[in-house]
């Protein structure tokens, strides 16, 4: 029988023959295994040998500001982001784990920033940014708007008086994408924090882009935007409700504008633009425009009692595990979730993260499926909890 992990079926298919644990092929997949460095929400994982444990400093205020989780580098190497972390038991609980896989170098980058938005005193948790965003070519596309993703959306959102969601999405990746086209541009000149193979250098960055799926909450409502093959997926009373739609070239609505244009779609190991990219929006990747646009598609879901949790993550996960199963195992890790203990509920780990224990375990475990049945590409998985009492009003 393939693997199983909690109840979970770890392989493609539900035979498989006997394996020698002794052979050549079974010490293979023990070592290569070893090799994925997994970098979770929880503070009780011990450190890798010769590595002593971080300090662990929190901090709480009465007005708490929106913090960054640290990237998680290529070679597994923890920094932090800053000396403290600010916590407060009005922002949501979630879980992250992002790890390299089977690829050469790691480009997706987690953005997750809580109370990011304040617009409203009534609403002293403010709102909530969660994105995720797979990088192509390179890694500093996906860095950039790791960086500036949620402050211009913060901008858009502030320079009007009622939000109007679609556009203010809408418009934020369109200034990200001009910004990104821009600070290419610029060269050498604006590679000053970039540590990528590319160097920045023209016209290697003209071929460089990254997808993106933004995620806002407010107390009522849960914004996603989508500019390529990363999902978001919401968990409604044991249903998975897709919030996002892959921009996939043979999408016969892409590949209808793909042609209107005047670009073409290439079947090489799949459907391509003009056989290069494997998707038909993207921020950045100025060499394929106006074929691939950073156009995003904008969805907004009122909230109910019903909603459990919203996962986002990269085409690493969702090339190898359904929307079904995704949101199976997710639920399951938060049913499964001991009463907290008082002023314990909150994790932080020495990657400046910040967390609930149970969406971290189910950020790690859906990791974990992914690499189980062979994904090869980098994985970025997102948990939310949406469950009642998790975000004030």
């Amino acid at each position: 029988m393939a693997g199983m992990c909690c109840g979970v079926n770890m392989g493609e298919t539900e035979t498989a023959a006997p394996v020698d644990p002794s052979s050549k092929s079974a010490r293979k997949r023990r070592m290569e295994i070893h090799q994925f460095n997994f970098v979770p929400s929880d503070s009780t994982v011990a450190p890798p040998l010769g590595m002593k444990r971080q300090k662990i400093e929190v901090v709480v205020e009465e007005k708490p500001k929106g913090n960054e989780l640290a990237r998680v580098p290529d070679g597994g190497e923890k920094k932090t982001s800053a000396p403290s972390v600010v916590l407060s038991p009005e922002f949501p609980k979630f879980g992250m784990t992002s790890v390299c896989g089977r690829r050469r170098d790691m480009e997706d980058c987690v953005a997750i920033h809580p109370s990011f938005f304040l617009r409203d005193v009534d609403l002293p948790s403010g709102f909530h940014f969660f994105g995720v965003y797979d990088g192509h070519g390179c890694s500093h596309v996906s860095t950039k708007c790791k960086e500036r993703m949620h402050e211009i959306v913060r901008d858009e959102a502030e320079s009007g008086g009622m939000v109007a969601w679609e556009r203010t999405m809408s418009r934020s990746f369109l200034k990200m994408d001009k910004e990104v086209k821009d600070w290419c541009g610029a060269g050498a000149a604006g590679a000053s924090t970039s540590t990528c193979r590319c160097e920045l250098r023209t016209p290697q960055c003209e071929a460089v882009g990254s997808t993106a799926v933004v995620a806002v909450l407010t107390p009522d409502k849960i914004v996603v935007s989508n500019c390529g093959d990363s999902r978001a997926v919401l968990c409604r009373n044991g249903v998975a409700i897709p919030l996002s739609t892959d921009h996939k070239p043979d999408r016969p609505d892409e590949l209808s504008r793909i042609q209107e244009s005047g670009g073409r779609v290439i079947f090489w190991d799949g459907p391509r633009v003009f056989g290069v990219l494997a998707m038909s929006r993207a921020i950045g990747d100025s060499y394929l425009k106006p074929y691939v646009i950073s156009e995003p598609e904008v969805t907004v879901t009122e909230r109910t009692a019903e909603d459990e949790c919203l996962i986002l993550a990269s085409d690493g996960l969702w090339d190898v595990v359904s929307n079904e199963t995704a949101c199976g195992v997710a639920r399951m890790c938060l049913q499964s979730r001991k009463p907290p203990s008082p002023g314990n509920d909150v994790t932080v780990t020495a990657a400046g993260e910040s967390s609930d224990k149970a969406c971290s375990d189910a950020s790690i475990l859906l990791t974990k499926l992914a690499l189980a049945r062979r994904s090869q590409d980098n994985v970025s998985v997102v948990v939310v909890d949406l469950r009642k009492g998790q975000i004030s009003n």
